[in-house]
């Protein structure tokens, strides 16, 4: 079961490089606690999952790579060549030169369908070399220009030709201190698009992966290498196949293999609609946990907080809102590595705080042309907020 991957825009393809990289250093790191079959089974299923047939003894990424310009991809391209080890297919990406600076509509409207036929063909190239197709990981920026507005685009092309076919994007919360003046615009189209067309949004904030970078590995002038390495170790460990106890590795045909819809509150509980994020919850609720451990003392590990009720929704039982994913052939070179995947409301306050500040913008008309001369209404904006504000309500409502 195959995944190939759409690097779209600067922090796509930078991002996307790291995943790979990571990736294939794993899969040929010591195999820590697992027998030589066992690890030969987990390089196997690494190399049939994210690398295609190999060039000259290189396997070569199953990727698509897409940005504005070509500077970063011919920088992803070469560090992947240069490397030795793996490397891109030499007709996986594509470029166009003229850009619109971070104009969303731009890559949506303009960008998008102008080249829709040459991106879609690529694609299909990748899958066409795939035996069996799991799906699609798309990597992107939220608050970008063009590749966040083209990302939402080409996810919605994916929707409509790969109908049966798993969409999973991979979306970089911008810092909340702002990196683009309209990142709040351009962060409320991208997500309210990706929730009709996507099955699936893994959200990393870049504060957060900040802090990890400075409190817990003690960088002191942080890069944004420094970041994507982080996230790429994270999806990474995620994505790698788990022990089935046959004496094989394998995956699911949901990667990560939880439940990720938010189901209608059950009568009784408090109607949708907007509501007030003042209050304190006493749990972040959710509605689906995954825990997966790697490498050593991995079946020793206590997990039992994780089955507390409490920390579930009313109309979910544990047992159904809980996975746990265990192997002792270790990640990477770490002798343990545990990673959570949670569908809770630990968003909730940042994207109303996203929602209230695009919404002040918008109340004053700021920058609306700019997207409007491009083909993007200001009923498309209340769309995307109606729609995200009812997306918040139902996770407020998961804590009664």
């Amino acid at each position: 079961m195959s995944i190939v991957t759409v690097q779209l825009g600067q922090c796509g393809n930078q991002i996307g490089f790291e995943v790979f990289d990571a990736l294939f250093s794993d899969s040929h790191c010591p195999q820590g606690l697992c027998s030589k079959r066992e690890n030969e089974a987990y390089q196997a299923s690494c190399k049939e999952r994210f690398f295609s047939e190999e060039e000259n003894g290189v396997p070569i990424a199953r990727a698509v790579l897409v940005d504005m310009e070509p500077k970063v991809i011919n920088q992803t391209l070469s560090k992947a060549a240069h490397s030795g080890r793996w490397k891109y297919g030499q007709h996986s990406c594509f470029c166009q030169k003229q850009g619109s600076g971070n104009n969303w509509a731009y890559g949506y409207s303009v960008h998008g369908p102008r080249h829709e036929e040459s991106i879609m063909n690529l694609i299909q190239k990748e899958v066409e070399k795939c035996d069996s197709l799991n799906g699609f990981f798309i990597i992107m920026s939220m608050a970008g220009g063009t590749g966040s507005g083209l990302g939402a685009f080409v996810t919605q092309n994916l929707q409509d030709q790969y109908s049966n076919s798993l969409k999973m994007n991979q979306i970089i919360w911008p810092y909340g201190t702002g990196e683009v003046i309209v990142q709040n615009y351009n962060s409320i189209l991208t997500l309210s698009h990706l929730y009709r067309s996507s099955d699936a949004l893994l959200v990393h904030e870049n504060d957060a992966v900040h802090k990890i970078c400075a409190k817990l590995m003690n960088i002191k002038q942080i890069s944004f290498r420094d970041i994507n390495q982080v996230l790429a170790h994270q999806l990474g460990s995620v994505f790698q196949p788990t022990y089935s106890g046959e004496g094989s590795f394998h995956y699911r045909r949901n990667p990560l293999g939880i439940d990720w819809q938010v189901r209608p509150p059950l009568s009784g509980l408090p109607t949708l609609g907007k509501m007030s994020l003042n209050k304190e919850f006493h749990f972040n609720t959710s509605i689906a946990n995954l825990v997966i451990l790697r490498g050593k003392d991995v079946h020793s590990a206590e997990l039992g907080a994780f089955k507390d009720p409490a920390l579930y929704t009313s109309w979910l039982e544990p047992v159904h809102a809980f996975s746990v994913w265990k192997t002792q052939r270790a990640f990477s070179k770490y002798e343990k590595f545990a990673a959570l995947v949670s569908n809770s409301q630990f968003l909730v306050k940042p994207l109303d705080m996203v929602v209230g500040k695009a919404w002040n913008m918008f109340a004053s008309k700021a920058y609306i042309h700019q997207y409007t001369k491009f083909g993007i209404e200001e009923e498309d904006f209340l769309d995307s907020f109606t729609l995200l504000e009812q997306v918040i309500a139902s996770y407020c409502n998961l804590g009664f």
